[in-house]
């Protein structure tokens, strides 16, 4: 991708980014309640009209929606997240707190992903309609049927429950990775292997396969070496769709393992109509799918040489 083709993609983005942001703004806005009835309501307080107007005008609610949208996007603009109304914390830092969480859960599972999916989906379309295959197959059939959150509870009834293996709350410890991970990579391989069993058996009936056959080259190194690298762009694709997900916070996998990740945070901030954490998480969520997705563009480009001049 030329500088001029890069500056293009980030000029396109901008007002996307104003877009998104100016509808979450609103729709958050409009949602049943605000952050004044809720904490009043929590602290088992009654609502009383003056105290409340008095509140609403010291937060700053009590302005025209489009002068507060300025006002936020003033302060973003210049590196100011705003107060979490809930935590009265820098909102800046509740997102940075949380944000190793989502991350690790995020990485681990792409990277099991991948070791599941690739070599599965590749052995599949190389033995198509064995034993293997259509067992999988029937296995990512219900993969892709399965809740996440369901999947969830069976691993931890299973491991944590009857085997003892690991705790039901493992907090914030290394083995209170395994099962999110787990779910996730399940879930997640469930249309990874048939995504790319299909690029596999495409690749497969092309000409250049007979061609290697005929020249004696194993068929290890055909699928491996060669069907691989041209189908990385499938790959890089499935994987920026999943990674730009995963670093918007995977809010069910998060709450049902308390893992205090962005999804929880968010869920967290939504129930609380904590407006500046739940725009934050929203321009977190926009910048992830926005450099995710370049990169995996930047990546295409360098598995497929027909696209590099583009």
């Amino acid at each position: 991708m030329t500088l001029s083709a890069l500056v293009r993609r980030c000029a396109q983005f901008i007002p996307v980014f104003f877009g998104i942001t100016v509808l979450s703004f609103t729709l958050i806005h409009l949602a049943p309640s605000d952050p004044v009835s809720v904490r009043l309501s929590l602290g088992g307080i009654a609502v009383d009209p003056v105290t409340a107007a008095q509140m609403r005008t010291e937060m700053g609610l009590d302005r025209p929606l489009p002068i507060q949208y300025g006002d936020w996007l003033m302060r973003f603009l210049h590196g100011d997240m705003g107060i979490s109304y809930r935590s009265g914390r820098p909102v800046s830092a509740l997102l940075l707190q949380a944000l190793p969480y989502t991350l690790a859960i995020a990485a681990s599972a792409i990277l099991l992903t991948l070791l599941i999916s690739l070599p599965l989906g590749i052995a599949m379309a190389a033995y198509r309609n064995s034993a293997l295959d259509c067992t999988v197959r029937f296995l990512t059939f219900i993969g892709n049927a399965v809740p996440s959150f369901i999947v969830g509870i069976l691993l931890m009834f299973l491991f944590s429950y009857q085997l003892g293996w690991i705790p039901v709350l493992a907090g914030n410890s290394p083995i209170g990775m395994v099962l999110p991970t787990a779910v996730l990579a399940l879930i997640m391989s469930a249309r990874y292997i048939r995504q790319i069993r299909a690029a596999t058996l495409d690749e497969l009936a092309k000409d250049y396969i007979i061609g290697l056959r005929a020249r004696g080259i194993t068929e290890c190194r055909i699928l491996f070496g060669n069907v691989l690298k041209n189908i990385m762009g499938v790959v890089v694709t499935l994987t920026a769709i999943s990674v730009g997900s995963l670093l918007g916070g995977v809010v069910i996998i998060e709450t049902l393992f308390s893992r205090p990740g962005v999804g929880s945070l968010l869920m967290t901030a939504i129930s609380s109509r904590d407006y500046p954490v739940i725009q934050a998480a929203v321009v977190w969520m926009v910048l992830a799918y926005f450099v995710v997705n370049l990169l995996a563009d930047l990546s295409y480009r360098r598995f497929n040489p027909r696209v590099r001049g583009c």
